[in-house]
C-alpha cells in the first residue's frame, strides 16, 4: 500500500475537568475530513498525545470509528518511550483496521544511537506480529531529542519492506527530507508542514502531515490536487504559506485552539493539557485578525 495525500494531526479538545470532549472531538474530525483531508492522525504532537494515557488514546480512537469515520482513514500516533506501551497502542491501531500507525523513536535513552533505535523499531514490529501493520516513522528531534536519520529509514525499510512504508519529517529542514527520499525510495515521505508541499511533490514526496490542516484542509488539499494535476498553483501556494506562518506565530496548538474557540463560541477549545498553558480568546482574536 502506498500512502499519499494531506493528513491532519488532529487537535484534541478537552472538557474543563481535563477529559477528552467526545462530541467536539468527533465533530472536528468529521469537519476536517469533509474539508478535504485524506487521512486523520489523532495523537500526534498537535494532539497533545504525550499528555494522555494509553487508555484515553485507545478509547478516543474507538470513538472516531464508532461515529462512522472509517478506520482506514485513521493513522494514530502510537509512539511512547516504553516499548510495551508503544506495542499496546500500535497493536490496537492494527486490530482496529487503521491505515497506519505513526511511531516516534524511543525518546529518553538517546545515547543508544541509531543501533538502539533500529532495535526498538524492529522489536516493536516483531511484538505486534501482524502483517497488516503499516508504520510511519516520525522524525521530530526538536521535541523528542532523538532523530530518525535517512540511514535508519533505509535500514528499516530494507528489513521490513511491507511494514515501514512512510516517514513524517517535522524537523523543518528540507535537506533531511530530500535525503530520506533518496535513501529510501520505497518509503512515502511526508514533510511536516505544507511549506514544503509543492517542493516535495516535485521531488518525490507523498503529500504532507501538517498541524494547520486542522484549520485549512480545503486550501492545502486544493494546492495538493492542483500540483498533481499539473496546474500553476503559485498564488494558492503563497496564500497557504501565509496562513501557515500566521498560525505558527500564534502558537500551533494554543493558537489554533483559540481560533476555533473564537469562531465556534465553544470555550472548551481553550483547554489544553498540562504542561501546556490554556489558550485565551484574545489569542483567537489576534489570529483571526492576522489571517484577515
Amino acid at each position: 500500500m502506498t500512502l499519499s495525500g494531506i493528513i491532519c494531526p488532529l487537535l484534541t479538545p478537552f472538557e474543563s475537568d481535563g477529559r477528552i470532549a467526545r462530541d467536539l472531538w468527533v465533530a472536528h474530525a468529521k469537519s476536517v475530513l469533509d474539508q478535504g483531508a485524506h487521512y486523520l492522525s489523532p495523537f500526534g504532537t498537535t494532539g497533545e498525545a504525550l499528555s494522555m494515557t494509553i487508555a484515553e488514546r485507545v478509547e478516543a480512537v474507538e470513538w472516531l470509528i464508532a461515529s462512522g469515520i472509517p478506520a482506514a482513514r485513521l493513522m494514530p500516533g502510537t509512539g511512547m518511550c516504553a516499548l510495551g506501551d508503544t506495542t499496546v497502542l500500535t497493536a490496537h491501531a492494527v486490530q482496529s483496521g487503521c491505515a497506519a500507525a505513526m511511531v516516534l523513536p524511543s525518546f529518553f535513552y538517546g545515547a543508544t544511537g541509531e543501533a538502539g533505535q533500529a532495535r526498538y523499531f524492529s522489536d516493536l514490529i516483531e511484538a505486534v506480529g501482524d502483517d497488516r501493520l503499516r508504520m510511519i516513522l516520525y522524525h521530530i528531534p526538536q521535541n523528542s531529542g532523538v532523530p530518525v536519520p535517512p540511514s535508519l529509514v533505509a535500514l528499516l525499510a530494507g528489513r521490513f519492506p511491507e511494514t515501514v512504508v512512510a516517514y513524517k519529517d517535522s524537523a523543518g529542514q528540507w535537506d533531511n527530507t530530500a535525503a530520506v527520499i533518496a535513501a529510501a525510495p520505497s518509503v512515502a515521505v511526508f514533510p511536516g508542514s505544507e511549506t514544503f508541499l509543492v517542493q516535495g511533490l516535485a521531488t518525490g514526496a507523498a503529500g504532507c502531515i501538517s498541524a494547520t490542516v486542522n484549520l485549512n484542509a480545503a486550501g492545502i488539499r486544493a494546492v495538493y490536487d492542483g500540483v498533481r494535476e499539473g496546474r500553476d498553483m503559485t498564488e494558492e501556494d503563497a496564500q497557504m504559506k501565509r496562513i501557515r506562518l500566521a498560525v505558527q506565530q500564534a502558537g500551533l496548538i494554543g493558537g489554533m485552539k483559540a481560533l476555533l474557540a473564537h469562531r465556534s463560541g465553544d470555550k472548551r477549545w481553550l483547554n489544553l493539557r498540562a504542561p501546556h498553558l490554556d489558550a485565551t480568546l484574545a489569542q483567537g482574536l489576534a489570529l483571526e485578525a492576522a489571517l484577515a
